[in-house]
Order: C-alpha cells, then sequence, then structure tokens
C-alpha cells in the first residue's frame, strides 16, 4: 500500500490550523498528557490539508467528474473527460485517505495508552479519530468499490500490503466506526467541544448519509427518477444553437456490490440518524441565513459539520480551491483577476433555479464577454440580477443579452478567457482573507446540515412518508428563497425533486458524481450530453464507474490481485 509515516504536528487542538504548524516530533516525545491527546488529534486532522489538499488536486477528483461542473481543456482534459488513468491528481484519492487512516490507527494506539488523561476528554479525541477514520473509507468505498480494510498501523505490525474486502464490509466498519464515534465525542453544545472539530452531531449526521448512499444504490434496477439533462447545444446550418435541459425519465441500473442489501431496512437507519440530529440529540444544528453561509466568519456555524480550513498564506497547509472556483485579484482590492477562476457550472445547472432563488441571485458570479468582441462566435450570458434576465436570441440561436452600462467597466474582470464559453461561477468560496493570494485561507464543506435534512428527505420519500420529505426539502429551499412544494407530486417526481436539490445546494462541494453513481444513472447522464458547453467530453463507459487503482499499488500490493474494470 502507498503510505507515509505518521506525523505529528506541535499546534494547538483549538481551531487546529489556526496557527501555523511549528514542528514535526515523534511519538516517543508526545507524553501522557491533554496537551499530547491533542498533538495526535491535530497531526490527523492535518492530513487533509498536508496530504489531500495542498495544490488543490483533491477537490479536482471529487468535483470535476460531474455533469455540471465544466472548464478549460488544460484542466478536464483528464479526469473531466473520463481519462482517469491519465490523471495523477487520482493518486491522492487513494494515497491521502490510506495516510490518514493509518495515522489516525497511530494516534488510537497511543492514546488508548495515556493514564493520566481525563476520560471522557480521551473517548472524545478517540471518537475524533473514529470518524476520520470512517469518513475516509467513505471516500475509498465510493471512488473504487472493495478496498483493503486497515484497522491498525503499519508501525504496529500490520502489513502494508492487505486484499480488497467486499463493499457491504467496508460499509460495516464505517458504521460501526461512526456509530462508535457518536456516543464518545462531545455534544455541540458540551463546554469542552472545540470549535472546527467533528462532534457527535457529525458522526450522527454522516451515518445518515452513509445509510442513504447504501441504501439509493441497492434500490431495484428499473427505479425510476427524472434528471434535466441532454446536449448544451444543436448544430444547425453548421452552427451552434444552444438549447435548454430536458427532463429526462432515467431508469436505474445496478449499482455493483450493493445488490445484497436491502434498501427499506437501510433508509430506515438513514432517517432514524438524521432525525436524532433535527431533533437536536447532540446539541443545535440549524440552517445559517444565507447571507452569512459562506462568511469566513461563520466556517464554524452549526451548519457546517465537517469542513477544511485552510492556513491563509501557508504553502503547505494551503488549498487553491479559492483560485480554481474563484480567481486570485492583481491586489486585495481589485477586481480584476491574475489567475484562476477556471472551474465553474454550465448552463444545464444554472437552468434549473427559480427566478428568485438566492443560489444563483446572490451565489453566482454572473459573468459574460462582450458581444461585439473580435471572432467571437456567442455564449450565455448570464445576468447580473434576475432583474436584468436574458431577453433573446442573437442570429446564430445563441441566448445572450448585452451587458448594461455600469459593468463595462469590470466585465473583462471576471471573463471565462479559455475559450468561448461562458459558465455561472460560484461565489461559495469568494471570502478569503487575501484575494490576492493563490495560498488564500478557503474551505471545503465535507458535510453541512442541509445534507442531512435532505437525507432525511430522500429517506422519508422512500420509507412512503411524502409529507414529512417535503416538509424538510422545503426547509432547504426556504433559506434559498426558492419556490415551496405544496402538493405531493408523487413517489418518482419527490425522488426526483429531491436530487435535483442536491444538485443546486451542493454544487461545487464534491458530491455530484457519488450521487449519479449511488443512484445508478451516472452514465446515462453523462451520455446525453455528449460534449458540454465548454467542449469536454462527458461521454463514459462502464469502466469510468469506479477509480482505477494507482499503478504503484498495483505493482507492489500483491494481495490486489485485478484492477477495477476495464483499467490495467
Amino acid at each position: 500500500m502507498i503510505i507515509g509515516c505518521g506525523a505529528m504536528l506541535n499546534v494547538s487542538c483549538n481551531d487546529y490550523l489556526e496557527e501555523k504548524p511549528k514542528s514535526f516530533i515523534g511519538p516517543e516525545n508526545v507524553g501522557d498528557s491533554k496537551d499530547a491527546v491533542d498533538t495526535w488529534v491535530t497531526g490527523v486532522y492535518s492530513n487533509w490539508l498536508y496530504d489531500m489538499f495542498c495544490w488543490s488536486e483533491f477537490p479536482r477528483v471529487l468535483e470535476l467528474d460531474a455533469d455540471y461542473i465544466s472548464g478549460p481543456d488544460w484542466l478536464f482534459g483528464h479526469l473531466g473527460a473520463g481519462d482517469f488513468q491519465g490523471e495523477s491528481s487520482l493518486e491522492k484519492m487513494w494515497k491521502g485517505p490510506y495516510n490518514l487512516i493509518n495515522d489516525a490507527n497511530m494516534a488510537i494506539r497511543y492514546i488508548n495508552t495515556m493514564s493520566s488523561v481525563d476520560e471522557d476528554y480521551k473517548n472524545n479525541a478517540l471518537g475524533e479519530m473514529y470518524f476520520q477514520k470512517a469518513f475516509a473509507y467513505f471516500l475509498l468505498v465510493r471512488a473504487y468499490g472493495a478496498v483493503p480494510y486497515f484497522d491498525t498501523d503499519v508501525a504496529n505490525g500490520n502489513t502494508y500490503y492487505e486484499p480488497r474486502r467486499p463493499v457491504s464490509e467496508i460499509y460495516g466498519h464505517i458504521t460501526d466506526l461512526l456509530t462508535k464515534a457518536s456516543s464518545m465525542m462531545y455534544h455541540r453544545d458540551n463546554s469542552n467541544y472545540k470549535s472546527g472539530h467533528v462532534c457527535a452531531g457529525s458522526a450522527a449526521g454522516l451515518l445518515a448519509k452513509v445509510y442513504c448512499t447504501m441504501a439509493s444504490a441497492a434500490m431495484p434496477e428499473g427505479t425510476k427518477i427524472v434528471v434535466k439533462t441532454g446536449a448544451p447545444y444543436e448544430m444547425v446550418n453548421g452552427k451552434q444553437h444552444y438549447r435548454l435541459p430536458s427532463a429526462e425519465t432515467l431508469e436505474k441500473d445496478t449499482v455493483a456490490g450493493y445488490t445484497q442489501m436491502n434498501s427499506q431496512e437501510l433508509y430506515t437507519k438513514a432517517a432514524e440518524w438524521a432525525k436524532k440530529v433535527i431533533d437536536g440529540n447532540y446539541g443545535p444544528y440549524v440552517l445559517t441565513d444565507y447571507d452569512k453561509l459562506w462568511s469566513a466568519s461563520h466556517r464554524n456555524d452549526a451548519e457546517f459539520m465537517f469542513n477544511i480550513q485552510s492556513v491563509n498564506g501557508d504553502t503547505k497547509y494551503c488549498t487553491h480551491v479559492h483560485t480554481f472556483y474563484s480567481g486570485y485579484t492583481e491586489s486585495a482590492s481589485s477586481v480584476f483577476l491574475v489567475s484562476g477562476g477556471w472551474v465553474g457550472c454550465t448552463n444545464n445547472w444554472y437552468s434549473l433555479f427559480d427566478d428568485n432563488d438566492y443560489r444563483v441571485v446572490k451565489g453566482v458570479r454572473h459573468t459574460w464577454r462582450y458581444y461585439y468582441q473580435e471572432n467571437y462566435n456567442g455564449c450565455f450570458y448570464y445576468p447580473q440580477s434576475w432583474s436584468v434576465k436574458v431577453t433573446g436570441y442573437d442570429a446564430d440561436g445563441n441566448y445572450v443579452r448585452q451587458p448594461d452600462t455600469e459593468y463595462k467597466s469590470t466585465g473583462f474582470a471576471y471573463q471565462y478567457n479559455q475559450s468561448s464559453e461562458c459558465l455561472a461561477f460560484t461565489t461559495k468560496y469568494d471570502d478569503v482573507t487575501n484575494k490576492a493570494t493563490d495560498y488564500a485561507d478557503s474551505q471545503w464543506p465535507f458535510l453541512r446540515y442541509a445534507d442531512v435534512l435532505l437525507c432525511y428527505a430522500e429517506a422519508e420519500n422512500e420509507l412512503g412518508n411524502a409529507a414529512e420529505a417535503m416538509k424538510y426539502l422545503n426547509v432547504v429551499r426556504l433559506r434559498s428563497n426558492a419556490t415551496q412544494m405544496t402538493t405531493n407530486p408523487g413517489q418518482t417526481d419527490l425522488r426526483s425533486s429531491i436530487l435535483e436539490e442536491r444538485a443546486k445546494e451542493f454544487a461545487c462541494e464534491g458530491d455530484r458524481r457519488w450521487d449519479l453513481i449511488r443512484w445508478g444513472i451516472y452514465l446515462d447522464v453523462m451520455n446525453a450530453i455528449g460534449h458540454d458547453d465548454g467542449n469536454i467530453n462527458k461521454s463514459r463507459a462502464t469502466r469510468n464507474l469506479l477509480y482505477p487503482i494507482p499503478t504503484e499499488e498495483m505493482n507492489v500490493n500483491k494481495a490486489i490481485s485485478a484492477n477495477n474494470p476495464g483499467w490495467n
């Protein structure tokens, strides 16, 4: 197995990476105290930034292979076009989680030996480590299917090389770890809870998501779900005429590894865990007002149940999330981009929203190219606000509008300048300390309370409780000023609405690929697009359902006899 040695960071555990790490120390020097516990915990958290998010390779793995995401060919040409074996960033998806698992196993072993630490404090730390292990395995099992399982660290005599375990077995470990973590960690309203850390509610919320993932994947083949998809344009007289997506009724394909699972039992468990969080069993969880949700000062709000926060200006414990999604400017006060802003959402995604939905009215950096630009052949213009909506078509059938006068002086600031496409760029990652640095203090939200609410809605719908499902779907919609659902549309249409809500709510947060796969519609949705707005190839084959295990791993780990289907 590709794995690094465990490294412990000598920093405070409170807001775990608020300070720049000072040094690396060996386990023999850690000691037996609360500070020693904090050192182990902080070391494991740091893996997310040091091992996985540095240079933002990991978010690329999570996000680029999705139906609504697009950008320049140099970024999307491999992973975004389905060429997984040619994408070096995919090593992060294998190596990063396994390094984290190994360090968590080591931390668990040493923390368990400490006798001078208060039992509650120690149990909370152990619960955090169980959570981290579970989340890492959740990433791995969705990406690779059957994967090796390590319950102890390599330094404790465990071999590097373990065979792949069935998907059901990995999920059994995940749910066991999270169940233990939920009973060991502090509740969010406990005075000992440290801001920025996971807690008991995080484990319960993740359990709801894990059970939803298993349940949907286990739903019968042929289960119907409606998705708005299709090619972004059609050719008429040799010219591209843009079109709106069409609602396609798709039938679920079998999802390998999940066929022996009972979807109704799993949805029942998903609903139970989600409801515990909703009822406040682990402390208060609420949706943050949309105007505050993505501000840096609200990153530790109760809505964020697990997020990764980088250190501003740090080249080791940084992310480039802000660069990739927002871009950085020539100065802190400037509106003109120096670089970045490469990853955006397509018109198929943009067209999903109601006129007054904050997620596009306030949540998208609306951008255009000047219509009269030399050699310009047309693209979508996204309005600055819905009061200045797109008004018509150009001579070639492209859906366009002229920029208003007040925007002409800054129109080039947010111009998508890689090719002729125009994308809807999220503002989720805009608020950083210094917009002129590539190493901005961005965050990456792995789990939000909104996810728990939508998991609960999904589970209740599949259990036949439409009124309850609609109620909590509407809770999420209300926060974004979206239209409320007032009439039961039927189980299939409600299922489809919940999946679509996830596409809108969690855009650019790394969930879309996994949602399409667990519902068994990934191939149908991607192949319906063909080439997207940025001319990126979205066509996919069966082999794209799972990532290839890295070549280095296949060469050295003889316990793994074969790669995933279609990969060598």
